[in-house]
């Protein structure tokens, strides 16, 4: 069932980073596996997709924005959240919107499927795969935590992947000294 599959192991390995009870924002949700996997960590999510049907499934689970984010404005503009959760998503254009809604102290969590894809399967359009080094030099104004570029099996695919945080204003805050 759409919503049901377990959450990355990428975000399970890295929302132990995110502020208790803090609000996090899971771009294109779908039908909301991390929504529902964070919110039962004691989380405030709010999720954003195109889908009416995978909106409407999430009624009961947190905040929920239908919008069209590739042909519409960012929904979010001003906002900021202790978390924000990208995984197998890539719209370009909107890639600094993503890492300016991290709040300071918070934590990007992005996933997505990288060049050498093409070769396994899908996605593979280039538009959908990030080139080498582009996750980090996207996310330069935040602090890489963990970083990864490369080939998984079970499926085979090829992914970028990042863990970071924005600068707190307490330079003390534990989740920034890692």
């Amino acid at each position: 069932m759409h919503g049901k599959e377990a959450p990355s192991t990428w975000v399970q390995r890295w929302a132990h980073l995110i502020a208790p009870g803090g609000t996090v924002l899971d771009v294109a949700c779908g039908w909301g596996r991390h929504m529902r996997w964070l919110a039962l960590q004691g989380h405030r999510v709010c999720g954003v997709d195109r889908s009416p049907e995978a909106i409407e499934s999430l009624a009961n689970v947190g905040r929920t924005v239908l919008a069209d984010i590739e042909n519409g404005p960012w929904p979010f503009g001003g906002e900021v959240f202790d978390a924000v959760i990208v995984t197998h998503y890539l719209w370009r254009p909107l890639l600094p919107a993503i890492v300016s809604s991290v709040a300071p102290g918070g934590l990007l969590i992005y996933e997505t499927f990288s060049a050498g894809n093409e070769t396994v399967g899908k996605p593979s359009r280039p538009d959908f795969l990030l080139q080498p080094g582009e996750l980090l030099r996207v996310c330069e104004p935040l602090r890489a935590i963990a970083y990864e570029d490369g080939f998984l099996d079970c499926p085979a695919r090829y992914l970028q992947r990042i863990a970071a945080v924005r600068q707190p204003r307490d330079s003390a805050d534990p989740r920034y000294l890692l």
